[in-house]
């Protein structure tokens, strides 16, 4: 019989993958499957078709990870960056 008078500690191993990786790696499939990614990555977030990415390289598993607004943030928050807005 097991103890339940005991806590049991256990550790959930979660992928480290940030939003920026996801998409080069989206980025880098789509390129190289002759796609233009800007277009695909775009047609994805404006519908939340996962069909508009890639299967190759595991890419539209990646992409659907993360919730389309993150990725947004991301590009957004990156392309103020390279400008120098901030």
């Amino acid at each position: 019989m097991q103890d339940l008078g005991n806590t049991r500690y256990f550790k959930v191993e979660t992928d480290k993958t940030t939003v920026k990786e996801i998409l080069a790696e989206v980025y880098s499939a789509l390129t190289e499957k002759g796609y233009n990614p800007v277009n695909q990555i775009v047609g994805y977030i404006m519908s939340g078709d996962p069909t508009y990415i890639t299967s190759y390289r595991n890419a539209r598993s990646l992409i659907m990870k993360v919730e389309r607004d993150e990725l947004v943030e991301e590009m957004l928050t990156e392309y103020i960056r390279s400008s120098h807005w901030k």
